[in-house]
């Protein structure tokens, strides 16, 4: 039977000659006479003419609503994700209040040992690309994410509602900061299988950052999140930076993760954020962003469709703080707020099915 299928993090927009061809989420087969579920990421939709979703949304549609009750979130980041929650700069943590999560995080110095061996320190230090092994996959993963779970605490400032609903996190967001955009080797690297891949818990300055080990430690990640389709990963890409040497490196991988990471993945509990394409353009300067235009670099929900569009053709930060300071600048913070709470609010929904 036809069905169609939309795919919540895959969307793009190719320019020909100046003009737009769309090729849209939102993949439709020949009329058929029964409605289809939207599935995520590697799941094919199914008949399901009787549910609806919150919001009085028809089931299989994706509802940009917040959740109907509140939902504990806990966001792993370091000083770009602080910026982004604080209210007095990218003012994540309100919108996010506001539609009703309540969300706690980490920072540095928070947590177990990310490592049993000794001279590791907290787990909170450590979240470059090759450290996700040790929150999800290394030899003390079991404590550090039974603390991740658990934890209700702010490790930086930003609002949120006064009273914890209670129970463990039900959604885990992590992100790198700008420094592992600096991949280095080529797209087209073979992919090493997990137990050869050198940038098992290494940093992002390590002689093994480079597209194809990344790309392995974001599939094995995939192993632990299957295993937990009880909660919600949201993978947020890590900004750009301004130094163009690796930026080709960082949008393939990027471009990778929201293409093609997911592909034959059958379950709905794993979203991506491009936080890296939405940095990459602005409203005409830094301090001026272009949420809300049609033209640029987007990830969100647009006339009525989950949107990936690289519109302009740039691969470095289009909002660094300073000239020497990659941190993202609150217009790009504010811009990314915009259109990552729509699609986090859809892949809940989807999610909870």
């Amino acid at each position: 039977m036809n069905k169609t299928k939309l795919i919540l993090n895959v969307c793009c927009v190719l320019l020909i000659g100046g003009m737009c061809a769309a090729a849209l989420c939102m993949v439709k087969a020949p009329e058929s006479t029964a409605p289809a579920t939207t599935p995520s990421a590697g799941q094919t939709g199914t008949s399901n003419a009787e549910k609806t979703v919150p919001g009085n949304v028809p089931a299989g549609a994706p509802n940009p609503a917040p959740p109907s009750k509140p939902v504990k979130l806990i966001f792993v980041h370091h000083s770009s994700g602080e910026n982004w929650l604080s209210d007095e700069n990218g003012g994540l943590g309100i919108a996010l209040r506001d539609n009703n999560y309540f969300v706690s995080d980490t920072n540095y110095g928070w947590g177990p040992e990310a490592h049993v061996d000794s001279g590791w320190g907290p787990v909170g230090d450590n979240t470059d690309i090759g450290h996700w092994w040790l929150w999800f996959r290394g030899p003390n993963s079991a404590a550090i994410t039974g603390a991740l779970y658990a934890e209700s605490g702010q490790n930086s400032g930003y609002s949120r509602p006064e009273n914890d609903p209670g129970g463990k996190n039900k959604i885990i967001m992590f992100k790198s900061c700008f420094p592992n955009s600096a991949l280095q080797g080529s797209p087209v690297d073979p992919v090493p299988q997990i137990g050869d891949n050198p940038l098992k818990a290494e940093g992002s300055g390590s002689e093994f950052h480079t597209v194809a080990n990344a790309k392995g430690i974001y599939i094995d990640l995939l192993e632990y999140f299957k295993a937990h389709t009880d909660t919600l990963f949201v993978v947020v890409t890590a900004p750009p930076l301004s130094d163009p040497e690796n930026a080709a490196n960082a949008r393939a991988f990027n471009t990778w993760l929201v293409n093609d990471w997911l592909k034959g993945y059958p379950y709905k509990n794993v979203m991506v954020f491009d936080f890296y394409n939405v940095l990459t353009s602005n409203g005409g300067n830094t301090m001026v962003n272009d949420a809300g235009q049609a033209a640029g670099n987007h990830h969100r929900w647009w006339n009525g469709q989950i949107q990936h569009v690289v519109g302009t053709r740039r691969d470095t930060s289009a909002y660094p703080q300073a000239r020497d300071d990659d941190h993202p600048s609150s217009a790009g913070n504010k811009k990314a707020t915009a259109e990552f709470v729509p699609l986090l609010n859809i892949a809940y929904h989807q999610w909870q099915g």
